[in-house]
């Protein structure tokens, strides 16, 4: 007889990065293995551009109460069910009724996130309703819940003050899908980035080096930058890709050097690196900033570059716009190591194991 969970998340499938790579690829290997899903989001797609865009207050408002009807009902179905799993938390609130209520149902409740959400980090959009957010409460949930899971150490070492039961689960690649293309070696050679509206400040972090490669290298060197918003900067040679699902795998396959700039601080510990990862698993070279769990990805020199100030990221990017050698063997390493760490297929049994384990 199958065993049932039900996914309380913020958004349809498909639309977050977080839920497609920490749970939403599971879910057909979850189902051969005799788990059938049921997934509860709160934001559809009409609500969405309301939802994240400035002001809108009456609509976001509907939004809020639509919301708490749809987590009302979740309640009275959630005993039906063998596993609750909730992505970061029940509601967008600073309250934690509804964990509290699931807890007293006794169905066992998995929370599982991949970023600092115990930090303040709100969307632009929302700045002004920034009071309702509450990452207070986060230490609440993680008590509440049976158990944790997280998507690097450091978020690790925050969730073991507040629960015994913590696993790490890398957040992974489905190397299957994120498939290389063969590269050509021809100018010009493209530097990218892709990521959300919300990560794009810390693009911002590299313009002036992108700059300085483009007056070194001129026509030979040309930018792309995939996300929801384009970045709105004057750089020669810029292109900005809206960000879609159908094209993502083909539009990061024309990057020939990924990157992943990050200011060090104690929301950006809790990446998860998974911009370098999405390079590396289609063999684009990556230099990321060396902050949390990027060290731990990339062997400096082998698999990858990390880069500290502005003179550093100028010259692993001069190395690798020079040699195409140097950016095929290190995008070479760079998917190996996704395969071997950061994968679907190497992840999924340790997956499965924890679900069975809390459900027995």
């Amino acid at each position: 007889m199958s065993k049932k969970i039900l996914f309380l998340v913020a958004h349809r499938p498909g639309r977050s990065p977080g839920q497609r790579f920490r749970f939403e690829q599971y879910l057909d290997y979850l189902k051969k293995n005799g788990f059938e899903s049921q997934i509860s989001y709160l934001i559809d797609e009409s609500d969405d551009r309301l939802f994240y865009a400035p002001g809108k207050f009456i609509a976001k408002f509907r939004i809020l109460l639509k919301s708490i009807r749809k987590r009302l009902r979740d309640l009275k179905l959630a005993k039906s069910f063998d596993i609750i799993f909730i992505y970061r938390e029940a509601i967008m609130l600073g309250t934690t009724y509804f964990e509290r209520r699931l807890k007293k149902l006794g169905v066992p409740v998995i929370v599982d996130f991949d970023d600092s959400i115990w930090l303040k980090d709100v969307s632009e959009g929302n700045r002004n309703l920034a009071f309702l957010k509450m990452p207070s409460k986060t230490p609440r949930i993680i008590k509440l819940s049976d158990a944790v899971f997280v998507g690097n150490k450091y978020l690790s070492d925050y969730a073991c003050k507040y629960n015994s039961n913590v696993k790490i689960i890398p957040t992974t690649i489905d190397t299957d899908y994120y498939a290389p293309a063969g590269k050509t070696g021809h100018n010009p050679v493209c530097i990218g980035w892709t990521g959300s509206s919300t990560t794009l400040k810390h693009l911002n972090m590299a313009i002036p080096v992108l700059k300085r490669i483009r007056d070194k290298y001129g026509d030979r060197v040309c930018f792309r930058v995939i996300s929801d918003e384009p970045l709105a900067a004057e750089i020669d040679g810029l292109e900005n890709i809206r960000w879609k699902k159908e094209t993502e795998v083909a539009d990061l396959n024309k990057i020939d050097i990924g990157i992943m700039p990050l200011p060090d601080n104690q929301w950006t510990r809790g990446k998860c690196g998974f911009k370098g990862l999405q390079y590396m698993a289609l063999e684009i070279p990556a230099v990321m900033s060396p902050v949390g769990v990027n060290n731990e990805i990339i062997k400096h020199g082998k698999n990858g570059f990390l880069a500290t100030d502005e003179d550093d990221w100028f010259e692993k990017l001069c190395m690798l716009v020079d040699s195409s050698e140097l950016r095929r063997r290190l995008g070479k390493e760079g998917r190996k190591t996704v395969i071997e760490r950061f994968s679907f297929d190497s992840q999924k049994d340790v997956y499965l194991e924890c679900i069975e384990e809390l459900v027995n």
